[in-house]
């Protein structure tokens, strides 16, 4: 329960905001009874969490499986020095943080993976669902579980100079599965690691996430769909190029998760046992429910491989070609079956074809 001073505090924290007429007093009351879910709390949920909890959504729980480490402090807002030597998991070290923005917030950090058999503990009882994750299969499985229980969620992605975002309302906008009815196999996309990513573009899109977040968040459930317009922000932050790509025809259209309820990901059907991790030049199997690894056989059998010319990973130009201007096009549903693209007021040519890892 708030208290008396407590609540005088709030009238004047949210002083500001509340004037925005679209905002109000009535959207500043729904913020604080939200509670969202933000999966991977790297540079993008990092920057969602912060600007939704200091715009008043205090129930906030944080998923990621990840420690800090040193190549995160350029554009993870919420992670330092300290947390890297310690090797703090980054749930742990953005909840700390965010507890020192606002001492009512209720945060609920989880070091944990998405996974189908995690869902239902992890997206349970929220109100929205941010995507700050860096892997498809992370991304289908929050699609077919918002999908099925009409929740909203807000898919981003950011990659070198480049990135994107797009607000799903099940049964308003299309879905993941519209746009992207295939993830692309492990190593056709670059990556942070293959292609860079410069702070400013994470930040970007996790504060557009957030302002996507409030605008549903804040208006009567009833007048949700008023609230989205179907397009999928893209920008190039090198370039100052911004478009706007109309997925309404993929809408009308619809998909067999989001029109025929189809949950692939979220019975296993489509999922890999193996993950690859953004950046690190690593793979995460996953041993099947109840399994176990032993770990000392898996590295006895690892011992006679190298990296060589076998490895088409290692092939010549392989890695080179992931960062070519062609195989950054190739992100699946860059130019989706009947998209228009919408010019930004400074978009007076063709932009390049980004890829979001």
């Amino acid at each position: 329960m708030q208290e008396q001073g407590d609540s005088a505090d709030d009238h004047e924290r949210y002083s500001r905001q509340v004037r925005f007429e679209p905002f109000g007093e009535a959207g500043q009351e729904r913020l604080r009874e939200a509670r969202v879910a933000i999966v991977g709390i790297g540079a993008l949920g990092g920057a969602s969490a912060t600007a939704l909890l200091r715009a008043g959504v205090r129930k906030l729980r944080l998923i990621d499986r990840d420690l800090a480490e040193l190549s995160n402090l350029p554009r993870q807002l919420l992670l330092t020095e300290a947390d890297v030597l310690a090797g703090i998991p980054k749930a742990v070290a953005a909840a700390a943080q965010l507890a020192s923005i606002d001492h009512q917030a209720e945060l609920d950090p989880r070091v944990q993976d998405l996974t189908a058999e995690s869902c239902g503990e992890l997206l349970r009882d929220v109100d929205l669902v941010i995507d700050g994750s860096d892997n498809f299969e992370a991304r289908f499985l929050i699609n077919e579980w918002c999908c099925t229980r009409q929740l909203p969620w807000i898919y981003g992605g950011a990659i070198a100079a480049e990135g994107r975002v797009f607000s799903i309302l099940p049964g308003t906008t299309a879905c993941l599965r519209c746009l992207v009815p295939e993830p692309p196999a492990p190593g056709d996309l670059p990556t942070c690691q293959t292609a860079g990513i410069l702070g400013p573009v994470a930040m970007v899109v996790g504060a557009v996430q957030a302002a996507e977040a409030i605008k549903l968040l804040a208006a009567n459930p009833l007048d949700r769909a008023g609230c989205v317009d179907g397009r999928m922000l893209v920008f190039d932050l090198w370039s100052g190029r911004w478009r706007n790509v109309d997925l309404s025809p993929l809408a009308a259209e619809g998909c067999p998760t989001c029109r025929g309820g189809e949950t692939p990901w979220l019975n296993r059907q489509g999922a890999g046992a193996a993950t690859v991790l953004c950046g690190k030049e690593a793979v995460q199997v996953a041993a099947s429910a109840g399994g176990h690894v032993d770990l000392e056989a898996v590295a006895r059998s690892l011992q006679g491989v190298r990296p060589g010319h076998d490895d088409p990973l290692d092939a010549p130009g392989r890695r080179g070609a992931q960062t070519q201007p062609d195989a950054l096009s190739r992100w699946p549903g860059d130019r989706p079956r009947h998209a228009r693209s919408r010019p930004g007021p400074r978009n007076s040519g063709q932009i390049s074809r980004p890829v979001i890892a």
